[in-house]
């Protein structure tokens, strides 16, 4: 049974977050955190999974600071690492507000970025943590479609953003049209000044390093954590989830065949079941 959204804006400190949860504040909670793609919210990647694991779990799923209707820093933190420290301190001050002292994270591309900053920053608050197309490899050259994605500003269309998605999902024509509506939807969204202008200080490269752990900081996680690719992602090569689960003492790595970047999308079932089994010690 499909649990009911609820979307509300909260105050943390000097900004807002715009956040869904499903489920009942008293049961065991699971923290999605989406990935960084233009125009992209909490929802959007993952309003069919936290309906589907509200009946179970107290899910919650912001806009991260610096995406869709949460607040926006002017000016912004230049650089990935700056803005991901802010987008955490607000993070942590959203669990404080909702009253959860422990969390499982779920985290998406760039949302696995800052799981693996959170359990690495303040791991007593963290139960378990699954990743699905991560980042956090040092040295990780960009795969195309992780290029376009980081300048779609360049020509910021409806064309360009179903050609963007596209490249997100494993076999496009299986969506039929549903590329191009998600992309007329987006696209009004992603074109907001101020979303257009937390993406490029997010991106800006010349601000300070991308994120990445060596072995011997990823060797601190003491947490069971479930890593899951997808063979054919052509946003975050799979080799960062090799390396992601090689490194960490207490991962366990699940390939996804014949899947892009959104398996959490295009195998919605399979996903919450990876996501509830694991969360119960199944696996």
């Amino acid at each position: 049974m499909t649990a009911p959204i609820t979307t509300t804006d909260i105050p943390v400190g000097d900004h807002t977050l715009h956040v869904s949860t499903a489920g009942d504040p008293s049961a065991e909670a699971l923290l999605f955190l989406h990935g960084s793609g233009p125009g992209v919210t909490g929802l959007s990647n993952w309003e069919r999974l936290i309906g589907d694991l509200g009946d179970r779990y107290y899910c919650i799923a912001p806009d991260t600071l610096g995406f869709g209707d949460s607040g926006h820093p002017n000016p912004p933190p230049r650089g990935m690492a700056a803005f991901t420290e802010l987008r955490l301190a607000a993070t942590w001050q959203l669990l404080d507000k909702l009253g959860v002292d422990k969390v499982t994270l779920v985290g998406n591309s760039y949302g696995g970025q800052m799981s693996l900053a959170m359990v690495l920053e303040r791991p007593e608050r963290i139960n378990k943590v699954i990743l699905m197309g991560s980042g956090g490899m040092p040295g990780l050259k960009p795969l195309p479609g992780l290029a376009k994605l980081v300048n779609f500003y360049d020509n910021p269309t409806e064309q360009e953003m179903a050609e963007l998605l596209s490249l997100f999902v494993y076999d496009p024509a299986s969506f039929g049209d549903q590329l191009n509506e998600i992309a007329a939807v987006r696209v009004p969204r992603a074109t907001r000044e101020e979303v257009k202008r937390s993406h490029l200080a997010t991106f800006d490269f010349t601000a300070g390093p991308k994120i990445g752990w060596p072995p011997e900081e990823l060797a601190k996680i003491e947490q069971d954590v479930l890593v899951i690719a997808a063979r054919e992602d052509k946003i975050v090569p799979v080799e960062c989830s090799h390396y992601l689960a090689q490194h960490i003492p207490n991962a366990r790595l699940h390939i996804v065949p014949k899947c892009g970047h959104w398996s959490q999308i295009e195998y919605p079932e399979m996903f919450a079941h990876l996501v509830s089994g694991f969360v119960r010690g199944e696996f």
